[in-house]
């Protein structure tokens, strides 16, 4: 599996960003797919996950009501859109896979950075 996440950036608090994670190497059906975060001298964190098959979502409560995670199945990507940013959203995000059987993220991406000012 390989995954590849983009578009993070600069943005001022209240504004939005959506990334990107193009996923190859297989067919995704039996995935769930991930976003997480790490920030500055933090723990990675959970933020969102979909199921591939069937479109599932779960979010941390923290970016709930802000935060869409979506996949397109003909493109193969998963999106991660970002409305009413806050600077305690800035952090680096990694995209990230897991089979439906396991709990255990096996694959990720690099990280895309995103800072949120004030």
């Amino acid at each position: 599996v390989q995954l590849q996440a983009s578009g993070g950036g600069l943005v001022q608090a209240g504004g939005s960003l959506r990334l990107s994670c193009a996923a190859s190497g297989r067919t995704f059906d039996s995935y769930y797919m991930g976003w997480f975060r790490q920030a500055p001298g933090k723990e990675r964190e959970f933020v969102a996950d979909i199921r591939w098959s069937g479109g599932r979502t779960n979010y941390a409560d923290s970016v709930k009501g802000r935060f869409t995670i979506s996949r397109d199945n003909a493109k193969n990507t998963v999106y991660l859109q970002m409305n009413s940013l806050k600077p305690e959203d800035t952090a680096v995000y990694y995209c990230a896979a897991r089979l439906i059987t396991s709990v255990v993220f096996g694959s990720w991406g690099q990280g895309t950075e995103v800072t949120v000012s004030s």
